[in-house]
């Protein structure tokens, strides 16, 4: 029993209610012991007492013992020496996603910007203790969502987003300093911004690399992901005779995303279609999972229900021994 703790140690005074309970139980059998008067005992002296007499004492003892057990499990016993592998919560991720008018390019069902969201939705359903946010950039950035838990929400905002929100444009880093401001008064083990671009930054008075080094500065690890086919792309253009087609040449400045990643202790990927996404996505979760598994000691457990369960037993053979195998005498 060393490893049990009670949580509510105070309820081991109604302990002492049997006592007047033992008591009762006492006098009652005193009072009700049959006595008869004879001359001559010699006539029983080969009889031997029937030891179902001590069975109604037994149900008495079992009685009490159930009892003691139900006070045992209202003191909320606890196990306290349980080595657990868990996850931490309080994980800080901020999803940056480019909106600029190139995500509209078919080489992903149905574009680029619908399956970064669709992919972007699942990664956050799967990781429920974690704060998240979104930031969006074309010309300009914003913070779509700040850091949250309320996945519903955030989810309901990624669903409303659409290229046209801003001017367009590809400001990589000014997207990737909104992100940094939203993360670096975070007290959280782990810091991630997951940035998401199809283009070349040109736009925005903030350098990438130098949003880079204020990120590592921040204690802020970049996981950046470029989009788009390898060759070319079937691009959205307006026509007088509407939305049209035309192929055009992926281009996705690699180098600077590689840097990116590098400087902050991040990693890059490239996408080449929905499927490539969504295992990059995973593989993302599945290292930051892995980074926060620590070994917990002393993790507190409720263990009243074996308690509960034992008096209940005990009980239940105080019942049957009354029933079932004691004969009363006249």
């Amino acid at each position: 029993m060393s490893h049990i703790v009670f949580d509510n140690p105070k309820a081991f005074l109604l302990l002492l209610l049997l006592l007047p309970v033992i008591v009762w139980y006492l006098k009652k059998w005193k009072s009700s012991t049959a006595s008869l008067q004879v001359s001559d005992v010699s006539r029983f002296a080969g009889i031997k007492t029937s030891g179902k007499i001590w069975l109604r004492h037994l149900a008495f003892a079992l009685q009490l013992l159930s009892m003691a057990m139900i006070i045992t499990a209202l003191a909320r016993p606890q196990s306290t020496n349980k080595w657990r592998n868990i996850t931490t919560e309080g994980i800080d991720i901020v999803l940056t996603l480019d909106i600029s008018g190139s995500m509209l390019a078919a080489d992903f069902k149905p574009n680029r910007l619908e399956a970064a969201k669709e992919v972007g939705a699942e990664f956050i359903a799967g990781r429920p203790n974690d704060r998240i946010g979104l930031v969006v950039f074309a010309a300009e950035s914003f913070t779509q969502c700040p850091l949250t838990t309320d996945h519903a929400t955030l989810l309901n905002l990624m669903k409303n987003i659409k290229m046209g929100m801003i001017n367009d444009g590809t400001a990589i880093g000014m997207g990737l300093a909104t992100a940094v401001n939203r993360l670096k008064d975070s007290k959280s083990p782990s810091k991630v911004i997951i940035l998401l671009t199809d283009g070349v930054n040109n736009q925005g008075s903030i350098a990438p690399i130098t949003a880079a080094e204020i990120a590592k500065t921040f204690g802020i690890r970049v996981y950046t992901i470029g989009v788009g086919t390898r060759g070319m792309a079937p691009y959205p253009v307006q026509t007088p005779f509407g939305t049209q087609y035309q192929d055009m040449e992926v281009e996705i400045d690699e180098p600077l995303m590689q840097q990116i990643a590098q400087i902050t202790g991040g990693k890059y990927f490239r996408a080449t279609n929905n499927q490539k996404l969504r295992e990059i996505y995973k593989e993302i979760d599945k290292m930051e999972k892995n980074r926060v598994e620590v070994k917990e000691y002393k993790r507190r457990d409720e263990e009243y229900f074996a308690f509960g369960l034992a008096a209940f037993i005990l009980l239940l053979c105080s019942l049957a021994i009354r029933q079932g195998f004691i004969v009363s005498l006249p």
